[in-house]
């Protein structure tokens, strides 16, 4: 016979990789979560993982079987849900990933305010600027700039009217002068982003109708937001951000918007998820609740420029 127990004990010392932080985690003692994976291997007669004195990895099978094991404690918390309390009831766990600039900066903050709302909530967090495997990763939701490549994902959109600002420290731009145009980019160190495995070197703008692009290059590439904005606040360079990374350091004036009368391209903001049926209770109130936070920003972003 399966246990359910087995199963949670499972699926959290894969996403944890590691047996004692799953222990850790449930409140088990190592010793009783090795039984449960011995006791569940013997019931499956395969071996879920790979193990050695100092790492756990999941073999073939376990990556097969712990797909099927997170739709069906999925299911177990939802009929839960529905039996505690009706489908408007938000609690159990909610796994989301999130931009790593976005994420740190600005929605961990809102995060507490969002917990403090939902006390029944609990919350685990992945920071990461990769296009995240909804199909794959354990995750529930992903907070993503931009639409999604894989057109059988669900979209669920946040911030939708969001673009990027054309941005620099106040000490750069004594050091190195104020770029008028979008040409005059050329003549300066730009700090670009890795979007997959391309540098997004190419920024585009748009004034009156017309289109502009321009091939900027500079001595930095980074594939984390976080780390592009922290070069920018050092005065490193010129940064092509997203409005909502960067309406803090506008509206403080750690940096200064420059040529404003062009628009930056689109960077709208999404909820992206595999399936409609992870669309619960607690997305919902998460989607409502981020769009409510992400429109208060562009007033602030409207404040600090010229």
């Amino acid at each position: 016979m399966i246990y359910l127990r087995d199963i949670e004990i499972f699926v959290a010392t894969a996403e944890a990789g590691s047996l004692s932080e799953a222990a850790r985690q449930l409140d088990l003692t190592p010793a009783a979560a090795s039984a449960s994976l011995k006791r569940l291997e013997r019931e499956l007669h395969v071996a879920l993982f790979v193990r050695s004195t100092r790492s756990l990895r999941l073999t073939q099978e376990g990556e097969v079987y712990l797909q099927h094991c997170r739709q069906g404690l999925h299911a177990f918390a939802e009929g839960r849900s529905l039996l505690a309390g009706g489908d408007a009831t938000v609690r159990g766990t909610l796994q989301i990933s999130l931009p790593s600039d976005l994420g740190r900066n600005v929605v961990l903050p809102w995060l507490d305010d969002f917990q403090t709302r939902y006390p029944q909530l609990q919350i685990r967090v992945q920071l990461s600027d990769r296009i995240a495997g909804v199909f794959r990763q354990p995750i529930d939701i992903a907070l993503r700039y931009g639409l999604p490549p894989d057109s059988n994902l669900v979209v669920l959109p946040v911030a939708p009217a969001n673009r990027r600002v054309l941005c620099a420290a106040p000490a750069y731009l004594a050091r190195a002068g104020t770029p008028k145009t979008p040409t005059a980019l050329i003549g300066h160190n730009c700090l670009c982003f890795l979007l997959g495995d391309s540098v997004h070197d190419r920024w585009r703008f748009t004034r009156g109708g017309r289109d502009e692009a321009v091939r900027v290059r500079g001595d930095r590439v980074a594939d984390d937001g976080d780390a592009v904005r922290r070069w920018a606040l050092a005065g490193r360079g010129i940064a092509y951000k997203s409005a909502l990374d960067v309406a803090d350091d506008l509206r403080a004036g750690r940096l200064i918007a420059l040529c404003t009368d062009w628009q930056g391209e689109p960077a709208p903001l999404n909820l992206v998820c595999a399936d409609r049926r992870q669309i619960n209770p607690a997305v919902r109130e998460l989607r409502a609740f981020l769009a409510e936070r992400c429109a208060a920003l562009p007033a602030a972003l409207a404040g600090a420029l010229p």
